[in-house]
């Protein structure tokens, strides 16, 4: 407990830039080496195999996501509830944390096996998959989808690693999944041989997610001095807390699905499977740099909820300034270079196809165009979720995903002027919404949060206010 009573105290009082590298450079770490498995699948696939492979690995991305949201929706949920009992100290909800993550992970996931397998084909359909990519695609789902339980235990409890502050040893297990597979990778897709390339990539992650699954669990069960692996059941005082939480967090991921499936398909009907190709890379590309912005949003969850559940007002806005400015100069090192060389970027993915790159370029940098506000846009998400408030959460999530994103890559591209390339543009002219939305938003938090900081700061001006009303009173009477 004394560990955590170190944590806590860093978190509540502690020099503010410090403390948000401490928590942030693990996390940005940990969840770099996150992208790092379907990110590396695809290059090693579209560099030992072809591009219609690593088109199959990446039309495959968007339904693994599946998994994504049901150990997001669990981590997310469970490490805010966490982050929050630490604040109050509240052992009896600490306790219950893992057991619970347990028995929920455990159902969710054979549900999503069940119905991925049973689906693939019908699934993979509807972002345009046809013929050999379709083939190939098949292939690879089926078999991540076969891993789904360890993938999800794994990323769900280092997210409650990461609630409690244990972010150097979350950061550790994810890089050595994330390393397996990397070695793994070449590896598996020579044994199978190149025409099964796909398949050889998919048992690389699997075995990698497996690996880490049960380093995760050894951690849990005898090493976790706080968090323990108590009785193993849903706790139904917990549920409505962490899935009211985390479903914002879920439906990033699985919203993202839907997004990514209505994109592949869009740009097949407008342009192609040359399209599907350059979609798939560019966003490979998207998805790889927006990885360290949610890295740096997990160490600002524990910073704003332990301070919201300690009532430390002045430090949460503290942190909120600190943790922007960094996140936005993290989005900086992947704007410019994308920026100033998309050619290069996506001749990361497609060899000897120096016409469909030069084709690509310019949509790269369309789609690229607002990553720069990245940082402040999923920052303003998690605070939300991190002081319990995921409705607000999930109305931003909903405008960028569904509510404007969907409607306008279905009808852009139908402007004749656009094309197919009005799938890209949707996503700038989503993105620009959002941010005033976000803007209205944290104001508004702020401007309560403010007013209960002033209030909690100075008591004696209410104190004096009512002697002098009492006096008052007492001499009128």
């Amino acid at each position: 407990m004394k560990k955590s009573e170190d944590t806590r105290e860093m978190l509540v009082s502690g020099n503010i830039v410090s403390t948000m590298l401490t928590l942030s450079i693990p996390a940005i770490l940990g969840m770099v080496v996150i992208g790092l498995y379907n990110f590396m699948d695809a290059v090693f696939v579209g560099q030992m195999v072809n591009a219609t492979a690593m088109t199959a690995v990446k039309v495959s991305y968007p339904f693994t996501l599946l998994n994504s949201g049901v150990s997001t929706l669990i981590g997310v949920g469970s490490s805010s509830l966490l982050s929050i009992a630490i604040g109050k100290k509240d052992k009896k909800t600490i306790d219950g944390i893992m057991g619970n993550l347990m028995a929920l992970i455990g159902i969710l996931s054979v549900i999503v096996m069940v119905v991925g397998l049973a689906f693939t084909p019908q699934l993979l359909s509807l972002s345009g998959a046809k013929g050999d990519i379709l083939n190939e695609a098949v292939r690879y789902l089926r078999i991540v989808f076969c891993g789904s339980l360890f993938v999800n235990f794994a990323q769900s409890a280092n997210m409650v690693m990461r609630g409690e502050g244990k972010l150097k040893k979350a950061m550790t297990f994810m890089a050595i999944g994330a390393i397996l597979n990397i070695i793994l990778d070449p590896i598996m897709i020579t044994i199978v041989g190149k025409e099964n390339g796909v398949t050889g990539a998919a048992f690389a992650t699997i075995i990698s997610q497996f690996v880490q699954a049960c380093i995760t669990l050894y951690y849990f069960l005898n090493k976790s001095e706080q968090i323990k692996i108590g009785k193993i059941g849903v706790n139904s005082s917990m549920v409505k807390p962490v899935l009211s939480v985390g479903v914002s967090a879920m439906m990033m991921q699985v919203l993202q699905m839907v997004q990514q499936t209505i994109m592949y398909n869009t740009v097949e009907s407008f342009g192609g499977s040359s399209w599907q190709t350059i979609l798939g890379a560019s966003l490979s590309l998207q998805a790889f740099a927006f990885i360290p912005l949610w890295g740096i949003s997990q160490g600002f969850q524990p910073a704003i909820g332990t301070n919201y559940g300690a009532k430390k007002y002045d430090r949460m806005v503290g942190f909120n300034k600190a943790f922007m400015i960094a996140a936005t100069i993290i989005a900086a090192v992947f704007y410019i270079p994308i920026m100033c060389f998309p050619d290069k970027m996506l001749s990361m993915f497609i060899k000897d196809a120096s016409d469909v790159v030069v084709m690509g370029a310019p949509m790269l940098r369309i789609l690229f165009a607002t990553y720069i506000s990245y940082g402040v846009m999923i920052l303003a998400i998690t605070f939300f979720q991190a002081i319990g408030k995921g409705s607000i959460a999930a109305i931003l999530t909903l405008l960028r995903q569904v509510v404007l994103f969907i409607p306008l890559v279905i009808l852009l591209p139908r402007i004749k002027a656009l094309g197919v390339g009005g799938v890209f543009f949707a996503q700038t002219f989503t993105d620009i919404v959002v941010m005033v939305m976000v803007v209205i938003f944290m104001t508004s938090a702020f401007a309560k949060i403010r007013k209960e900081l002033s209030e909690t700061t100075n008591p004696h001006i209410e104190n004096a206010t009512e002697t002098a009303s009492a006096k008052a009173e007492k001499m009128e009477g």
